[in-house]
């Protein structure tokens, strides 16, 4: 059975709930499923950069410490706070007046990001490795700025009562991306597949930019709300003041920001961490990449999807400060198995115990800290404030985590797991005050209650 079967079961299953639980039926609804379209969108770029292009370079025969480069192609996603401002307020001519701003981007950026593709499968990386790499720099940074479009979009078509469910959804279809982008291309490029060739296999996934084009002509502009746009007479400095200065200004002067943002910052990093020894660990311990592979394709696959579709009644049935408090909890807690597993040892069962129960709580972990963060970007400012936000997570995620090979060679494998356990109460601990402050609503969009 295969992950794309796997996923069809599930979303199935989630649909046939949905008409019997009233926390599932949202999924039912329209704007929802325009989030799994972005989602699809969202997903495959970064799939197609890392992993994907890696397996290329390394069939060609380049060098491992030259496939090393792929690692800084995620700085833009980490950096995307410091254009995310022009994307939301800069309106470009023609199509913001026939689609709306949120469209206008969309169409936009999905265009160039096409072309670079197209141009990124032509190159040859075994003659033209410095074309080959200009490409995926662009590739990158246009991908980081489609995420800055769609993520805003996606806060903007949904209803309070939607966001959770359209969160979900989107999670759903960033993972459909990933098989796309993953599988799919290596699929259609290898000679064990349909033989079509590296060039064929990424015009082909291009392609994977309109399910979000298609939806977004659907959904329609959304809820963007225009402030202070240029127009005739008015001062570059007052339309500059109002697309850069503005967004971090209302965000940063609301009670607690700073507290958010610590919180934002370290919430995942025993996630993190983890997820970064996770796969020497089982090198060590002996696993065979066939063992390894199985667990990861159906038993943590499967989990990750069932957990991300609970995410959403998750949040219905404790609300939003008990429902990031218990998820964390879990994601907290689960990485305890991984030191269980390392006294286990070569221990298949032991193994997909781990990894299921460490994917469904990150799925449900996952569906509800994005809608958090999505509740806390002001509709006014949409695209910059999500973006700061993002890139805080993501600031957190990759570079917090970086000791974590030092870490597991002084303490070994058991204690490692145990200290990302310890290293995540901070962050429980800045959600406690943060929710005893009342700086997280228990409702999901509310950030007119933290604007005093």
């Amino acid at each position: 059975m295969s992950q794309a079967l796997i996923f069809a079961l599930i979303v199935v299953a989630v649909l046939a709930v949905a008409f019997i639980i009233p926390a599932f039926r949202p999924y039912l609804r329209p704007m929802p499923f325009v989030a799994f379209l972005l989602g699809i969108s969202s997903g495959f770029p970064l799939t197609l950069l890392l992993a994907t292009m890696t397996f290329w370079l390394s069939r060609v025969g380049i060098d491992k410490s030259t496939i090393g480069f792929a690692i800084g192609l995620t700085t833009p996603y980490t950096l995307k706070f410091l254009w995310a401002p022009l994307v939301d307020k800069l309106p470009l001519p023609v199509l913001t007046r026939l689609f709306g701003q949120r469209r206008a981007w969309l169409f936009f950026i999905q265009a160039l990001l096409f072309a670079a593709l197209w141009q990124l499968g032509a190159s040859d990386p075994a003659l033209h490795l410095g074309q080959f790499a200009l490409w995926a720099i662009m590739v990158a940074f246009l991908s980081a700025t489609q995420d800055i479009v769609i993520d805003a979009y996606r806060i903007e078509i949904l209803s309070e009562e939607e966001l959770p469910h359209g969160t979900a959804m989107n999670q759903f279809g960033y993972r459909t991306g990933n098989l796309l982008a993953g599988a799919g291309t290596i699929f259609l490029a290898s000679s064990e597949g349909a033989g079509l060739g590296w060039a064929a296999a990424y015009g082909i996934t291009a392609f994977c930019v309109l399910p979000a084009a298609i939806g977004a002509l659907f959904a329609g502009p959304g809820r963007y709300i225009e402030r202070h746009a240029r127009k005739a007479g008015a001062s570059l400095g007052t339309w500059l003041a109002e697309t850069v200065v503005n967004p971090f200004r209302e965000f940063l002067g609301r009670h607690g920001a700073f507290l958010i943002l610590g919180f934002v910052l370290i919430y995942k990093i025993g996630d993190a961490m983890g997820q970064v020894m996770l796969a020497p660990m089982i090198v060590e311990l002996g696993f065979s990449d066939t063992e390894y592979v199985a667990v990861n394709k159906f038993v943590g696959f499967a989990a990750l999807i069932i957990g991300s579709a609970f995410g959403a009644p998750f949040i219905a049935w404790l609300g939003m400060g008990r429902a990031l408090f218990v998820s964390g909890l879990m994601m907290m807690l689960s990485n305890f198995l991984f030191s269980l597993l390392a006294v286990a040892g070569h221990s298949t069962p032991m193994l997909a115990l781990a990894v299921g129960t460490e994917n469904f709580t990150s799925g449900i972990g996952l569906t509800v800290f994005v809608t958090y963060l999505s509740g806390l970007s002001s509709l006014a400012y949409t695209a910059t404030q999500f973006a700061l936000l993002s890139s805080f997570a993501a600031v957190g995620r990759t570079w917090l985590s970086t000791p974590s090979g030092y870490l597991a060679e002084a303490l070994g494998w058991f204690w490692f797991w145990a200290f990302t356990v310890v290293v995540a109460v901070p962050g429980m601990v800045l959600l406690w005050i943060m929710w005893r402050k009342g700086f997280v609503v228990e409702t999901v969009r509310q950030p007119s209650t933290m604007d005093d």
